[in-house]
């Protein structure tokens, strides 16, 4: 697997091209081919969540089935996610990136033909795993183009991938599945990310150093004041496990798995809560949780700009700030007045406060507390207790939620009670380890 997907080796620096020329031209291709293939991809990655409601309704399916095929996928995603970090730094991440959202595809176009539960629970297994290829290979790519003090704000606009994602699952899928039913659900998706894994293969590019460019701090003359030399005399499988010693690593692999029950909670079981509880339609609630993804565009573009530019690319205090704002917003999503205008506002502050978090606790802040040519790593292991926590998330919701749905008379109804202050907690303990990492060092 490495040999197949090997990064070249580094070029001595040409002086016979445009250094600058080519940086800019490469830069804009490349942040433009991550943001808009792991957008795309994403709709892979949370189809299921859309086609809850008709596969229950179906009787294809109960609640807690659909919380372990849910599970299945972050469980492979989490593993993957961490040895795929680890590969990526060793890889061409054009072709790793590439491969990942073709396989990926295929698998969600499997996934709408099967109605037999075992087999949905092993190809949306197999889909976390092909879906792990494609976070680190975008991360190693922005450490690789960007540097230290520009990006918090391209990693926020890689961010907002995140957002795109979520909101052409709940607006573009849910009109898809109203339309031609379930299965287009997966279809869709499917068929959208073999297009965009076409395009990441000619957009991108490896390191700058394997095309006889200087490293990318070099050309920008932006350095931490720690030494890289150190790392590259260990080598990187070294520096990779060098991570393991640094105790706000580990800090900040907590706070993201609390970060991510909460937002997978959402992700997973935001539109069966408003079909269910506050009477929307399908396309409403798909439509309310789209607004939360716009509002998630805007929080991942600010918490990179205001980090970057106020903070001197300090993230702790900006993780503070997205993280009060955050809980307001489930406070007044669940325990508000309940009407359209409350609603809209809990959901809006929810992914602005949300999808900044994400952006520093599920990644770029990893990327700055560890040497940038082992950011895959970095990434890996962070992700690994992220999608561990959605996992448990997905297990511990689906039966919180499968034990409080009653039928009578052929009709359910449901108690969210348990399961809302679950996720509240989660987000509660993230926000509390989060701002424990403060004077946390910076690293080259």
């Amino acid at each position: 697997m490495l040999r197949a997907f090997a990064t070249g080796p580094d070029q001595p620096v040409r002086d016979d091209i445009d250094t600058d020329s080519v940086f800019r031209r490469y830069r804009m291709q490349i942040l433009l081919a991550i943001t808009a293939g792991y957008a795309i991809s994403y709709t892979c990655r949370l189809a299921i969540n859309v086609v809850k409601k008709p596969l229950i309704d179906g009787g294809i399916f109960t609640p807690l089935e659909l919380g372990m095929i849910g599970s299945a996928l972050f469980y492979t995603y989490a593993a993957g996610k961490l040895i795929n970090g680890f590969v990526a730094d060793h890889s061409n991440v054009k072709r790793f990136f590439a491969i990942g959202l073709a396989l990926s595809a295929i698998c969600n176009i499997l996934i709408g033909f099967s109605t037999v539960f075992w087999a949905t629970v092993l190809l949306w297994g197999l889909n976390g795993w092909f879906q792990s290829y494609g976070a680190p290979s975008c991360v190693v790519a922005l450490a690789s183009w960007f540097s230290n003090k520009e990006r918090g704000r391209y990693y926020g606009i890689w961010s907002t991938a995140h957002s795109i994602g979520e909101g052409l699952t709940f607006s573009g899928v849910a009109a898809l599945v109203a339309w031609g039913g379930w299965h287009w659900g997966f279809w869709g998706p499917g068929i959208a990310t073999i297009l965009a894994a076409i395009g990441v293969y000619y957009a991108m590019a490896d390191r700058p150093r394997t095309m006889g460019l200087p490293t990318v701090a070099d050309w920008k003359n932006d350095h931490y004041g720690t030494p890289p030399e150190a790392a590259a005399q260990r080598g990187v499988f070294a520096t990779q496990l060098s991570i393991l010693k640094i105790p706000a690593i580990w800090i900040l692999a907590l706070s993201s798995a609390a970060t991510y029950v909460t937002r997978y909670a959402i992700n997973s079981w935001g539109i069966l809560y408003l079909q269910e509880v506050r009477g929307y339609s399908l396309p409403a609630a798909g439509t309310m949780l789209t607004i939360s993804t716009v509002a998630g565009v805007v929080g991942a573009l600010t918490f990179g700009f205001v980090s970057d530019k106020f903070f001197g690319a300090r993230r702790p205090p900006v993780n503070l700030l997205f993280g009060l704002i955050e809980l307001a917003g489930l406070l007044i999503f669940f325990f508000g007045p309940g009407d359209t205008t409350s609603t809209t506002i809990g959901i809006v502050l929810f992914g602005l406060g949300m999808t900044g978090l994400v952006t520093s606790l599920g990644g770029l802040f990893a990327i700055d507390i560890c040497p940038k040519r082992v950011a895959g790593a970095a990434l890996g292991l962070v992700g690994v207790f992220s999608y561990v926590g959605a996992a448990i998330q997905e297990q511990v919701s689906g039966a919180l939620i499968n034990s409080g749905m009653t039928v009578v008379d052929g009709v359910r109804t449901y108690d969210f009670g348990p399961v809302i202050w679950f996720w509240i907690g989660s987000s509660v303990i993230a926000t509390l380890l989060a701002s424990t990492l403060w004077r946390t060092k910076l690293r080259d």
